[in-house]
């Protein structure tokens, strides 16, 4: 008789969280799929991009972006604030999206361009862009199946309201700190995503985060049962499989290829390590209320400001920097 259990750890992961690539190479989830979302940012996208061929010199995707910026300038009329690089670069990362469709059960994740993560107006007609070039891009498919990522300052907070407001769901992401949680559930996120290792892990070489933040991401989740939230828990910026099955149990999950790889290839049977830890633990915590900041932007900035002694403001705004360059990194490319 054929047994039921899971063979591999992505088999035990698979049967506790929802579980999303984190990619936008669709050699992924062909060969590991399907998934349930699909998540991105810029520093994903630029990776994808400048990948090669064997010559060393072709770009993979030189037709994308070929098309990318043919698209985007035929639309300067449409959109005469933007620049064309950076329309260009909307357009590559949707493209790169709409190759994985076929390999989900439900979202594609596209990051907001992160300069605009301390305003409001312009991250909330960025959200509008992007899914506009979706349905361009490819009519048939379902705008309500796009999500747009983007930095959990105040003001991407309330663009996020807004959007969802719209119909467009929403996550927020760079999330530290239960303030952010908190204020992220008020307006309605469907996501939010906790860094459990700073961004730096993945560009600083040797440099370790030895406060991960799975404390945050357990106490957030719990928090959302308790007061009945809508918005789910994707837990990102993982390092390694042991970060990957402390998390079983969350909401969501999304990972990395090279993760995503080492999962399918351990045995679930035998597995030393922990599975679910993160969600076992503190099953009775009581929360304070957050009534009193998160409609109150001047209260808001000055709790988060004191989270965790600064350290959750200090790892956004590195966060965001970070994004940044690597968009600035897309744009020159769609320049070129």
């Amino acid at each position: 008789m054929a047994s039921d259990a899971p063979n591999t750890l992505l088999d035990v992961l698979r049967a506790s969280s929802a579980v999303d690539c984190d990619t936008l190479d669709d050699q992924v989830p062909k060969s590991l799929g399907p998934f349930v979302d699909c998540t991105s940012n810029q520093a994903i996208a630029y990776h994808e991009l400048i990948r090669v061929e064997a010559d060393g010199k072709t770009p993979v995707h030189a037709q994308l972006i070929e098309y990318a910026i043919a698209f985007a300038k035929s639309k300067t009329q449409a959109y005469p604030e933007v620049a064309l690089a950076e329309l260009a670069v909307e357009v590559m990362m949707v493209k790169l999206a709409l190759r994985i469709v076929p390999y989900l059960q439900a979202f594609s994740h596209i990051q907001t361009n992160p300069h605009y993560a301390h305003d409001k107006q312009k991250t909330v007609e960025n959200g509008q862009r992007i899914v506009a070039i979706f349905k361009e891009l490819e009519p048939a498919y379902d705008c309500r199946r796009v999500c747009i990522k983007i930095p959990a300052t105040w003001e991407g907070m309330q663009a996020c309201r807004e959007l969802e407001q719209q119909g467009i769901a929403t996550l927020a992401t760079t999330m530290f700190c239960m303030e952010q949680a908190a204020l992220a559930a008020h307006v309605g996120c469907t996501y939010i995503a906790p860094y459990i290792n700073e961004l730096r892990v993945h560009f600083d070489e040797g440099y370790v985060d030895h406060h991960k933040a799975f404390d945050f991401c357990g106490s957030a989740q719990r928090y959302y049962g308790q007061i009945g939230s809508k918005t789910q828990v994707l837990p990102a910026s993982l390092t390694s499989i042991q970060d990957v099955m402390k998390l079983a149990g969350a909401h969501h999950i999304t990972v990395a290829p090279h993760l995503l790889t080492k999962l399918a290839e351990t045995p679930a049977n035998p597995w030393e390590g922990e599975t679910g830890s993160v969600f076992k633990t503190k099953p009775e915590e009581e929360f304070g209320s957050f009534d009193g900041i998160v409609e109150d932007e001047s209260s808001w900035r000055q709790a988060f400001t004191r989270s965790q002694d600064g350290k959750a403001e200090g790892k956004i705004i590195q966060a965001i920097s970070i994004f940044c360059e690597k968009q600035q990194g897309l744009e020159a490319l769609a320049r070129q």
